[in-house]
């Protein structure tokens, strides 16, 4: 009876420590690790988030910028950081689920090793060709690529980013082949795209909508279960034909294991109320995003159907990092 009453009593203690902890939290500035240089979606949408989230839970929210090795270094270091919640990551599909199978460094695992926080943004994607391609449907580009092959090349920004595995996606949907160039990068992809040199891409709204709008590339198909309010005369690619051909680009904070579940909690309900404010959904709307929070039960379901979609797409097609 004592040894239970004793259990019970460390059981109240580190509950109610925790909630108290919870209550405190932030006592002192939180740092969000972005695995990429400045400048890109992920840095932007950590950086807008952190200047609202500020005035909503009273502390600085630093941005630190830690790329390298496809996000591998940025992703080690918060989960090897301690888990009181000053030290979160600000991920994207890559970094989070594709850079440990692809460079072949199975440094973490998001579910052993981070706490899913809330989802900060959705981003989807377009098919996109350059002018001189004939095809102005999807169905007609497929056609091209089945007669003339060696005409018509595919520009990623790299192997195992989420425009690469929609391309190899769409080969084992579609049973058409093609050549894909891997650039180091998405600047030099679309400047080859732009330029001619490559045909083809799939490329994220929040990039390609300014270069479809001015006429310097024509968006055959959006990447989506629906229309997008971006480009909201082109079709998406189950309208012309083409299913199970499916994925988005996201962004969203996770935690290292072990942070207190109530301390995951109140983050992600800053961030809920955050992503809700309106200045914030222009914001990324204007950038071709979606503001998107989830809670942290959501975002974990989310990362689960993610891994079991694309996990098996790199290693099927036996993507590596060069």
């Amino acid at each position: 009876m004592t040894l239970r009453l004793l259990s019970t009593g460390l059981l109240l203690a580190a509950t109610l420590c925790g909630s108290v902890q919870a209550q405190e939290w932030p006592t002192r500035p939180v740092k969000l690790v972005v695995p990429y240089p400045p400048g890109g979606n992920v840095d932007v949408a950590a950086r807008v988030v952190a200047e609202e989230l500020q005035k909503v839970l009273g502390q600085p929210m630093l941005v630190e910028n830690r790329a390298g090795a496809g996000g591998l270094i940025a992703g080690e270091a918060v989960a090897k950081s301690e888990p009181d919640g000053y030290t979160l990551f600000v991920a994207a599909n890559g970094p989070l689920l594709f850079a440990p199978t692809i460079f072949n460094r199975p440094l973490y695992h998001w579910k052993k090793d981070f706490l899913p926080i809330s989802t900060l943004t959705l981003t989807p994607l377009v098919l996109q060709v350059h002018p001189s391609v004939p095809a102005k449907t999807v169905g007609e580009l497929l056609d091209l690529l089945r007669r003339k092959p060696e005409t018509v090349t595919m520009a990623s920004p790299g192997a195992g980013t989420t425009n690469h595995l929609l391309s190899e996606q769409m080969q084992a949907v579609t049973g058409v082949k093609w050549t894909t160039v891997h650039y180091k990068g998405n600047a030099p992809a679309t400047n080859d795209l732009l330029g001619g040199q490559v045909q083809f891409s799939f490329d994220q709204v929040s990039v390609a909508q300014r270069y479809v709008k001015e006429g310097r590339l024509r968006a055959l198909a959006v990447v989506s279960s629906k229309r997008v309010a971006w480009l909201p005369d082109v079709p998406t690619l189950q309208e012309q034909g083409v299913n199970g051909v499916d994925g988005q680009t996201f962004t969203g904070v996770l935690a290292p294991a072990g942070t207190p579940a109530a301390v995951v909690q109140k983050m992600s309900d800053a961030l809920r109320k955050v992503l809700q404010d309106p200045a914030v959904v222009q914001k990324f709307y204007a950038g071709g995003s979606e503001a998107r929070g989830m809670s942290p039960a959501e975002f974990a379901a989310y990362l689960t159907r993610e891994e079991s979609t694309w996990l098996p797409i790199i290693k099927a097609a036996g993507i590596k990092a060069e």
